[in-house]
């Protein structure tokens, strides 16, 4: 890797080019341009081959899936950690795991609701439930998280990173500190979270992360522009983790699963304040019960991408 201590400490150094770079690729500095262009395009057409046969089985599996939905995997007993876990999307996310017999870590800055939620779940479903209160943008309190967890409750089967905040803020609006805390709790906490509790899915080849991204990770909204900046990040950071995995492997037994709703009903201040810059009108607004029912089906059925409407999808996908 990289050093990324030391940038801009030493001079910068250029890499080779035109014959030191092929004496470096083919050992020796003979061979015409034109057989290099000849080889170009060969590999190119192999590549194209090679691409259009294994485009098959994806658009047959595609085609598949329209009509067929994968049959809901077992997660009873399972632990299961939600960040954002005390309030509004969260909460109910909490409540759909527990309705399918998982155990919650419950994460979150606000205590009161936190423990709320917890009593709840107690009361409604009987699994096991407690409270944690963390900051998961700072990644020392993300490692303290996972000890306290895993001293109480177990290792963590099925990480849920959704928490997150959405202020309706310009690029040239808000303070520095502002645009930096967006950017801690939106993205950077995925990288924390995700660093802590990979190893324990890797080493019991069994795990699953949910990312909460959004729609406007596809179609960005201007007076969001922080907001969107994370969310795209949110969703590169998935699709590269999960490529990942299946360079490694695991992509059978560690499974991913990122998150696109459209805007939900949930905080009132929120919602008021998007009403008054007018966008409202652009997207339609979900419950946070209805958001949590299609986000927990999605990671059963180890769908990658999970879209709210689902009718949303494709056109998402051509705005891009």
């Amino acid at each position: 890797m990289q050093s990324l201590r030391n940038i801009g400490g030493s001079p910068y150094e250029a890499a080779p080019r035109g014959d030191t770079l092929r004496k470096l690729r083919d050992g020796s500095g003979s061979g015409s341009d034109g057989l290099a262009t000849v080889k170009f395009v060969l590999s190119c057409l192999i590549d194209a081959g090679t691409f259009l046969v294994l485009l098959v089985p994806i658009l047959v599996k595609y085609v598949v899936g329209l009509f067929v939905s994968p049959p809901k995997k077992d997660i009873r007993g399972q632990l299961a950690l939600v960040t954002g876990g005390s309030n509004g999307l969260g909460r109910e996310i909490c409540f759909q795991l527990a309705r399918n017999g998982c155990h919650v870590a419950v994460v979150d800055l606000d205590s009161v609701n936190g423990e709320k939620t917890v009593q709840d779940l107690h009361q409604q479903y009987g699994v096991k439930a407690m409270f944690y209160k963390a900051d998961i943008s700072s990644y020392e309190s993300v490692q303290e998280l996972r000890k306290s967890v895993e001293s109480s409750l177990g290792q963590v089967d099925i990480l849920v990173n959704n928490a997150g905040v959405m202020p309706l803020m310009s690029v040239r609006e808000g303070t520095p500190e502002d645009l930096k805390r967006v950017l801690e709790i939106n993205l950077l906490s995925h990288f924390w979270t995700i660093r802590t509790f990979i190893d324990g899915m890797v080493s019991r080849r069994k795990g699953h992360i949910v990312a909460v991204a959004s729609a406007v990770a596809y179609l960005p909204l201007g007076r969001l522009c922080s907001y969107v900046a994370s969310k795209y990040g949110v969703r590169g950071l998935m699709e590269a983790f999960n490529d990942e995995l299946y360079c490694d492997g695991l992509q059978n037994e560690v499974f991913t699963t990122t998150v696109n709703p459209i805007f939900l009903n949930t905080r009132k201040d929120l919602i008021d304040a998007l009403d008054k810059a007018n966008l409202l009108g652009r997207m339609p607004i979900f419950s946070a019960k209805t958001m949590a029912r299609a986000v927990v089906g999605g990671m059963l059925r180890n769908r990658q991408d999970v879209f709210v409407p689902k009718a949303i999808k494709p056109f998402l996908i051509q705005y891009e």
